[in-house]
């Protein structure tokens, strides 16, 4: 199913439908930086969510703010990072795995999205050490979900990896805690 927002702007980034975005840009441009109701999400926070690295820069390129939080102190870095295969995704790729290795196609093209999107957020104003609800960054999410191909992109950037969040967890003892073991290398070498 997905998400629904009450602001139309928003439900239109997260569908991916760059020219309902664009013409709801057109009829107001103060729409760039809307928060929903619910969530608090803007526009580029749902581009985030959904995926869409080609939305997501679109609206950097209108100047959309990635400073913005929403309701669970969440920048769109925080979805970039979060970004993981959906049940579908998983489904797809186990079934596909044993014809002709498709399913693994299939895997790397969406990796390789996710570590484009990672990358175009990354090259805007965004606070890469920016703290949710949680006291989780960018970076805390990326050793959750096992990124190991997003990591190092973070970590390029000068990724604050002391950082605590409320649990006390450093993203390092995240990684030791599920023995992420080639993320724990990761983080230790670029102590």
């Amino acid at each position: 199913m997905g998400i629904v927002y009450s602001e139309p702007i928003c439900q239109a980034a997260y569908e991916d439908d760059i020219h309902q975005v664009y013409r709801l840009l057109v009829s107001d441009a103060k729409k760039i930086n809307a928060q929903d109701e619910g969530s608090g999400d803007t526009p580029v926070i749902a581009a985030c969510r959904r995926g869409s690295a080609r939305l997501v820069q679109y609206l950097l390129d209108q100047n959309a703010d990635v400073a913005i939080r929403n309701k669970k102190q969440r920048t769109c870095l925080h979805y970039a990072a979060r970004r993981t295969f959906s049940f579908l995704d998983y489904l797809m790729i186990a079934i596909l795995m044993p014809i002709l290795l498709i399913g693994y196609l299939i895997m790397e093209e969406k990796q390789r999205k996710n570590i484009h999107l990672l990358k175009t957020i990354l090259s805007s104003k965004v606070d890469i050490n920016a703290v949710d609800n949680k006291g989780n960054t960018g970076l805390h999410y990326a050793c959750q979900r096992r990124s190991h191909r997003l990591v190092p992109v973070l970590l390029e950037k000068n990724a604050d990896i002391s950082i605590q969040n409320k649990d006390g967890e450093t993203p390092l003892d995240i990684a030791r805690r599920l023995k992420f073991n080639k993320i724990v290398m990761m983080l230790k070498k670029s102590d």
